[in-house]
Protein backbone atom coordinates (compact mmCIF):
# COMPACT_ATOMS: atom_id res chain seq x y z
CA UNK A 1 0.00 0.00 0.00
CA UNK A 2 1.44 3.74 -0.82
CA UNK A 3 0.82 6.28 1.82
CA UNK A 4 -2.09 7.79 -0.01
CA UNK A 5 -5.10 6.28 1.69
CA UNK A 6 -7.32 8.43 -1.04
CA UNK A 7 -5.64 9.88 -3.82
CA UNK A 8 -7.57 13.03 -5.37
CA UNK A 9 -8.58 13.69 -9.20
CA UNK A 10 -7.41 16.18 -10.79
CA UNK A 11 -7.71 19.83 -8.56
CA UNK A 12 -8.53 23.11 -10.02
CA UNK A 13 -7.06 26.01 -7.51
CA UNK A 14 -8.58 28.98 -6.62
CA UNK A 15 -10.25 31.42 -3.90
CA UNK A 16 -13.21 31.13 -2.31
CA UNK A 17 -15.73 34.11 -2.98
CA UNK A 18 -18.66 33.09 -0.52
CA UNK A 19 -20.04 29.77 0.92
CA UNK A 20 -24.24 30.06 0.97
CA UNK A 21 -27.62 27.60 1.20
CA UNK A 22 -24.99 25.44 3.23
CA UNK A 23 -24.44 23.60 -0.38
CA UNK A 24 -23.38 26.52 -2.87
CA UNK A 25 -19.51 28.34 -3.09
CA UNK A 26 -18.74 31.00 -4.92
CA UNK A 27 -15.00 30.96 -6.34
CA UNK A 28 -12.87 33.01 -8.08
CA UNK A 29 -10.39 30.08 -9.97
CA UNK A 30 -6.81 30.89 -10.37
CA UNK A 31 -7.76 30.61 -14.37
CA UNK A 32 -10.19 34.17 -13.34
CA UNK A 33 -13.20 32.33 -14.10
CA UNK A 34 -16.11 32.63 -11.14
CA UNK A 35 -17.68 29.27 -10.82
CA UNK A 36 -20.47 27.92 -8.08
CA UNK A 37 -19.42 24.58 -6.73
CA UNK A 38 -20.92 22.22 -4.64
CA UNK A 39 -20.43 22.37 -1.30
CA UNK A 40 -20.14 18.47 0.05
CA UNK A 41 -20.81 20.07 3.77
CA UNK A 42 -23.64 20.31 5.56
CA UNK A 43 -22.31 21.92 8.88
CA UNK A 44 -21.52 25.25 9.83
CA UNK A 45 -17.88 24.57 9.07
CA UNK A 46 -16.44 27.05 12.17
CA UNK A 47 -13.15 28.50 12.04
CA UNK A 48 -12.12 27.01 7.83
CA UNK A 49 -15.27 28.52 5.71
CA UNK A 50 -12.81 31.69 5.67
CA UNK A 51 -13.70 33.72 2.41
CA UNK A 52 -10.60 34.75 0.31
CA UNK A 53 -8.73 31.79 1.30
CA UNK A 54 -7.04 29.49 -1.04
CA UNK A 55 -9.79 26.44 -2.21
CA UNK A 56 -8.97 23.20 -4.14
CA UNK A 57 -12.20 22.46 -6.31
CA UNK A 58 -11.98 19.21 -8.25
CA UNK A 59 -14.67 18.49 -11.47
CA UNK A 60 -17.07 15.72 -13.05
CA UNK A 61 -18.21 15.73 -16.70
CA UNK A 62 -21.13 13.84 -15.71
CA UNK A 63 -23.98 15.28 -17.59
CA UNK A 64 -26.33 14.34 -14.54
CA UNK A 65 -24.65 16.95 -12.79
CA UNK A 66 -26.37 20.57 -12.43
CA UNK A 67 -22.75 21.97 -10.92
CA UNK A 68 -19.99 20.21 -12.10
CA UNK A 69 -16.69 21.32 -9.99
CA UNK A 70 -16.94 20.26 -6.37
CA UNK A 71 -15.32 21.95 -3.40
CA UNK A 72 -12.80 19.69 -2.05
CA UNK A 73 -10.36 21.37 0.80
CA UNK A 74 -9.35 24.62 1.86
CA UNK A 75 -5.72 26.24 3.07
CA UNK A 76 -6.36 27.66 6.72
CA UNK A 77 -3.29 29.63 9.17
CA UNK A 78 -1.20 32.01 7.84
CA UNK A 79 2.00 30.93 9.95
CA UNK A 80 1.81 27.28 8.77
CA UNK A 81 -0.62 26.77 6.59
CA UNK A 82 -2.75 23.48 6.15
CA UNK A 83 -5.21 22.18 4.15
CA UNK A 84 -8.53 20.87 5.71
CA UNK A 85 -10.81 18.48 3.58
CA UNK A 86 -14.50 20.20 2.99
CA UNK A 87 -15.79 17.29 1.29
CA UNK A 88 -17.66 15.23 4.08
CA UNK A 89 -18.01 12.67 1.29
CA UNK A 90 -14.82 11.26 1.98
CA UNK A 91 -14.12 10.47 5.38
CA UNK A 92 -16.23 7.22 4.97
CA UNK A 93 -14.21 6.34 1.45
CA UNK A 94 -10.97 6.74 3.04
CA UNK A 95 -11.75 5.11 6.53
CA UNK A 96 -13.56 1.94 4.28
CA UNK A 97 -10.08 1.83 2.38
CA UNK A 98 -7.93 2.34 5.65
CA UNK A 99 -10.52 -1.02 7.39
CA UNK A 100 -9.68 -2.98 4.40
CA UNK A 101 -5.81 -2.82 4.34
CA UNK A 102 -6.29 -3.00 7.95
CA UNK A 103 -3.98 -0.06 9.19
CA UNK A 104 -5.91 1.11 11.68
CA UNK A 105 -4.76 0.40 14.96
CA UNK A 106 -6.76 -1.68 18.19
CA UNK A 107 -9.15 -3.96 16.14
CA UNK A 108 -7.75 -7.28 16.32
CA UNK A 109 -7.90 -9.89 13.67
CA UNK A 110 -10.82 -9.03 11.46
CA UNK A 111 -11.85 -10.51 8.19
CA UNK A 112 -15.07 -8.57 7.60
CA UNK A 113 -15.96 -5.07 7.14
CA UNK A 114 -18.96 -3.99 5.87
CA UNK A 115 -20.86 -0.38 5.55
CA UNK A 116 -24.17 0.93 6.28
CA UNK A 117 -25.49 -1.87 8.90
CA UNK A 118 -28.78 -1.55 10.25
CA UNK A 119 -28.71 -1.30 14.33
CA UNK A 120 -29.88 0.49 17.59
CA UNK A 121 -33.19 0.49 18.51
CA UNK A 122 -36.03 -1.39 16.11
CA UNK A 123 -32.78 -1.29 13.66
CA UNK A 124 -33.55 1.98 12.64
CA UNK A 125 -30.24 3.24 12.98
CA UNK A 126 -27.25 2.98 10.62
CA UNK A 127 -23.53 2.15 11.58
CA UNK A 128 -21.11 3.18 9.37
CA UNK A 129 -19.06 0.33 9.75
CA UNK A 130 -19.39 -3.48 11.09
CA UNK A 131 -16.23 -5.27 11.17
CA UNK A 132 -16.15 -9.07 12.20
CA UNK A 133 -14.22 -11.87 12.45
CA UNK A 134 -14.47 -15.46 13.57
CA UNK A 135 -12.16 -15.03 17.28
CA UNK A 136 -13.08 -11.56 18.40
CA UNK A 137 -16.63 -9.88 19.34
CA UNK A 138 -18.69 -7.84 16.33
CA UNK A 139 -16.80 -4.23 16.38
CA UNK A 140 -19.35 -1.00 15.64
CA UNK A 141 -17.74 1.69 14.26
CA UNK A 142 -19.33 5.55 13.69
CA UNK A 143 -17.46 8.24 11.64
CA UNK A 144 -17.18 11.92 12.57
CA UNK A 145 -15.62 14.22 9.93
CA UNK A 146 -13.90 16.71 12.77
CA UNK A 147 -11.66 19.78 11.05
CA UNK A 148 -12.64 22.66 14.22
CA UNK A 149 -9.41 23.40 16.47
CA UNK A 150 -8.32 25.24 19.31
CA UNK A 151 -4.93 25.67 18.57
CA UNK A 152 -3.68 22.23 18.36
CA UNK A 153 -6.73 20.27 19.40
CA UNK A 154 -8.97 19.19 16.84
CA UNK A 155 -12.69 19.47 18.38
CA UNK A 156 -15.87 17.65 17.85
CA UNK A 157 -18.78 18.70 17.15
CA UNK A 158 -18.65 22.33 16.59
CA UNK A 159 -21.98 22.63 17.09
CA UNK A 160 -25.19 21.40 19.04
CA UNK A 161 -25.66 18.09 17.29
CA UNK A 162 -28.51 15.82 18.37
CA UNK A 163 -28.17 13.20 16.05
CA UNK A 164 -24.44 12.91 17.24
CA UNK A 165 -25.69 12.54 20.72
CA UNK A 166 -28.02 9.98 19.58
CA UNK A 167 -25.37 8.01 18.14
CA UNK A 168 -22.83 8.21 21.09
CA UNK A 169 -26.63 6.57 23.00
CA UNK A 170 -27.02 3.53 20.61
CA UNK A 171 -23.22 3.34 20.93
CA UNK A 172 -23.27 2.27 24.98
CA UNK A 173 -26.33 0.91 24.92
CA UNK A 174 -23.98 -1.78 22.27
CA UNK A 175 -21.46 -2.64 25.38
CA UNK A 176 -21.11 -5.31 26.67
CA UNK A 177 -22.56 -7.49 23.99
CA UNK A 178 -20.18 -6.23 21.49
CA UNK A 179 -17.32 -3.51 20.66
CA UNK A 180 -18.11 -0.01 20.14
CA UNK A 181 -16.20 2.80 18.33
CA UNK A 182 -16.01 6.64 17.57
CA UNK A 183 -13.78 7.40 15.15
CA UNK A 184 -13.12 10.55 14.73
CA UNK A 185 -12.18 11.95 11.47
CA UNK A 186 -9.49 14.42 11.61
CA UNK A 187 -9.32 16.35 8.18
CA UNK A 188 -6.52 18.27 8.54
CA UNK A 189 -2.53 17.08 9.58
CA UNK A 190 -1.92 19.98 12.28
CA UNK A 191 -3.96 18.62 15.46
CA UNK A 192 -2.23 16.26 17.54
CA UNK A 193 -4.72 16.62 20.26
CA UNK A 194 -8.17 15.57 20.65
CA UNK A 195 -11.02 16.95 22.51
CA UNK A 196 -14.41 17.02 22.87
CA UNK A 197 -16.67 20.40 21.45
CA UNK A 198 -17.84 21.57 24.73
CA UNK A 199 -18.40 25.13 24.48
CA UNK A 200 -20.60 24.27 21.34
CA UNK A 201 -22.12 21.06 22.81
CA UNK A 202 -21.62 20.20 26.37
CA UNK A 203 -24.14 18.06 26.33
CA UNK A 204 -22.36 16.16 23.58
CA UNK A 205 -19.34 16.19 25.52
CA UNK A 206 -21.05 15.26 29.29
CA UNK A 207 -22.25 11.49 26.53
CA UNK A 208 -18.97 11.22 25.41
CA UNK A 209 -16.96 11.15 28.97
CA UNK A 210 -19.87 9.33 29.77
CA UNK A 211 -19.68 7.01 27.09
CA UNK A 212 -15.85 6.33 27.39
CA UNK A 213 -16.39 5.23 30.96
CA UNK A 214 -18.93 2.68 30.19
CA UNK A 215 -16.31 0.99 27.59
CA UNK A 216 -17.23 3.19 24.08
CA UNK A 217 -13.70 3.19 22.41
CA UNK A 218 -12.43 6.30 20.85
CA UNK A 219 -9.85 6.83 18.09
CA UNK A 220 -9.06 10.02 17.23
CA UNK A 221 -7.79 9.60 13.88
CA UNK A 222 -5.06 12.11 12.17
CA UNK A 223 -5.29 12.62 8.66
CA UNK A 224 -2.91 15.07 6.32
CA UNK A 225 -4.93 16.44 3.49
CA UNK A 226 -2.61 17.72 0.66
CA UNK A 227 -2.95 18.22 -3.23
CA UNK A 228 -1.76 14.81 -4.23
CA UNK A 229 -4.32 12.52 -1.47
CA UNK A 230 -4.94 11.75 2.20
CA UNK A 231 -2.32 9.99 4.26
CA UNK A 232 -3.41 8.37 7.81
CA UNK A 233 -0.82 10.03 10.34
CA UNK A 234 -1.93 7.76 13.42
CA UNK A 235 -3.91 8.55 16.77
CA UNK A 236 -4.25 11.95 18.58
CA UNK A 237 -3.81 12.36 21.85
CA UNK A 238 -7.49 12.52 23.60
CA UNK A 239 -7.61 15.50 25.77
CA UNK A 240 -10.46 15.08 28.11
Amino acid sequence: MTDWIYPYPTLYPGRLIKRYKRFFADIELDSGETITAHCPNTGPMTGVCIPGNRVQVSRSDSKTRKLPYTWEMIEVNDVSPTWVGVNTALPNQVIKAALTAKVLPNLGNYQQVQGEVPYGKDKKSRIDFLVTGEEIPPIYIEVKNTTWTDGAIALFPDTVTTRGQKHLRELTDLIPQARAVMLYFINRGDCPQFAPGDSADPEYGQLLRGAIAQGVEVLPCRFEVTLTGVRYLGLAELNL
